[in-house]
């Protein structure tokens, strides 16, 4: 084996690109992140632009090879790719945007999507595909697009995911593999197919779409103009790869009974892995593949730490324009000065709608409780506890179906040892984080490492997780947040009628 052989992993995430390399060990050699926007045009869209989101990846992934690639004498023998899910670009016949990228926040569609769900119609794709019937699909956005927007519709070419976009534009190829495509609602995921009943309620034909590729597939050689670029030779493997979800379940290491992993980056989700569908009469639960043979069941929210950074934008102080991560770390020790439960101040942190297990796009957010005695430090650890109350909603719900034991956590929360400690206290289970709670990352890694043959399964790949940090939960605190979590479960269902009202309300401003 080549030493000084390496790996990079490019994570195109919802506010960010995260460019890892791996050395063919699994150790980390270099890392670098670059951000990009996301614009709300109305308060149901979520859309970004995907030439920016593009630039940004090429900029930061050639940072990290001049910077601690090259100039270290690392060879670059493969690029493994994910990205966050649900996203839909329309394009037209030459390749070109045909505007923003719409992304899995976005609500336009709702009143599609209540259409479908109320139908036998829905009952079926569901079942048939393993995404629930909400707005985030990319069913329901092209639904949308046919209806609203007849003139991008009828311009279309293709209907993208932005990470297929950037393949195209780094290879020429139109490709989607099955972990991204299972989570638009339009694959059948126990054939492998576009599923033909969820295209005809779209008003589309497959040759719409990309086409569906497994995970290790390979879209083809770097163009010559990048390879230059970059620096890379056109002897690079590009792996088109997986979703961020399912890679962050592999990355957590929790592949087997007992276990679910926890991730809180922009969004959130509380993940389990087996060989069959999860199945739910309620259909509060998506069922994705990451291989053909594994199934990464469980539910999203909206509400992640994208509610946290929008609070610290809002209420923080910032010595300067671009130092919003030492904002939100001055916050959360403004939290650690307020008991568990923030003296009974609770917050529902629906400024996004909700997905799992509410599914309700019209939710908003709002404090409760407040009394004359509530100060800043009260709001700031209510928000926290109120993203991860509804993150319990969605493990409580899991249960319902699957023993939980142990929990991995990931992502953005999982890397501050507080929330860490209240992740385990509100579930009143243990929790375990690795040294690098960049879960997606090292998913992308053990993908790759497992398709070169250095693991014989996935299995074995997700039993060499080593998990560093472990987390004891407090019995006194979980009593706390029991009381309080109660309140915000009614809270959260008696308020239906008001969302809608407010909901309407807003849209019509």
């Amino acid at each position: 084996m080549n030493n000084k052989e390496c790996v990079i992993t490019v994570e195109i995430g919802t506010n960010a690109v995260r460019v890892m390399a791996f050395d063919l060990g699994g150790k980390v050699i270099g890392s670098m992140k670059g951000s990009y926007p996301t614009f709300h045009a109305e308060p149901d869209h979520s859309e970004q632009d995907p030439d920016q989101m593009f630039i940004t990846m090429l900029y930061v992934l050639k940072n990290l090879l001049n910077e601690e690639i090259h100039a270290r004498n690392y060879k670059v023998i493969s690029i493994c790719f994910c990205a966050s899910m649900h996203s839909v670009l329309p394009i037209d016949k030459h390749g070109a945007p045909l505007g923003y990228a719409i992304t899995w926040a976005d609500n336009r569609g709702k009143r599609e999507a209540a259409e479908l769900r109320k139908s036998q119609l829905g009952n079926e794709i569901y079942d048939t595909t393993g995404t629930p019937i909400h707005p985030m699909s990319p069913l329901i956005k092209i639904t949308w697009l046919s209806r609203h927007d007849k003139e991008r519709f009828k311009k279309t070419y293709k209907f993208l995911s932005i990470k297929s976009y950037i393949l195209q534009q780094l290879t020429n190829g139109y490709v989607l593999d099955y972990s991204l495509a299972s989570a638009t609602g339009l694959m059948n995921i126990h054939n492998l197919s576009w599923e033909s009943k969820s295209l005809d309620f779209a008003g589309i034909t497959s040759d719409k779409l990309p086409d569906l590729v497994p995970v290790f597939h390979s879209p083809g050689k770097i163009r010559r103009e990048y390879q230059k670029s970059l620096g890379l030779s056109a002897d690079v493997k590009i792996i088109t790869g997986s979703s961020d979800g399912c890679l962050a379940t592999l990355g957590g290491g929790v592949w087997e009974e007992g276990k679910a992993t926890i991730t809180v980056e922009d969004s959130g989700a509380v993940r389990i892995v087996g060989k069959k569908v999860l199945q739910d009469d309620k259909q509060r639960f998506f069922n994705y593949l990451l291989t053909e043979k594994d199934y990464v069941s469980g539910g999203p929210t909206n509400n992640g730490g994208v509610i946290f950074e929008w609070f610290a934008k809002q209420f923080g102080v910032f010595k300067g324009p671009f130092d919003i991560e030492y904002t939100m770390v001055n916050l959360i020790h403004e939290a650690m000065e307020v008991a568990a439960g923030s003296e009974g101040l609770l917050f529902l942190p629906y400024l996004l709608g909700e997905r799992a297990p509410i599914w309700n796009p019209n939710a908003r957010g709002s404090y409760f409780g407040i009394n004359i005695k509530h100060e800043k430090q009260h709001f700031v650890r209510a928000t926290i506890e109120g993203i991860l109350y509804e993150i319990y909603s969605i493990g409580k719900t899991l249960e319902e179906h699957r023993n939980i034991n142990s929990l991995t956590a990931s992502g953005s929360f999982a890397s501050i040892p507080f929330c860490s400690q209240m992740i385990a206290d509100i579930f009143n289970k243990p929790v375990s984080v690795g040294e690098n709670p960049d879960n997606i990352a090292r998913g992308a890694f053990l993908l790759y490492a497992t398709d070169i043959g250095l693991f014989k399964s996935l299995d074995e790949a997700a039993r060499s997780v080593v998990l560093a940090n472990a987390y004891t939960p407090h019995k006194q605190n979980h009593k706390v947040y029991e009381k309080y979590f109660s309140i915000f479960e009614r809270l959260s269902t008696k308020l239906y009628d008001e969302f809608e009202a407010i909901s309407n309300y807003q849209n019509e401003q």
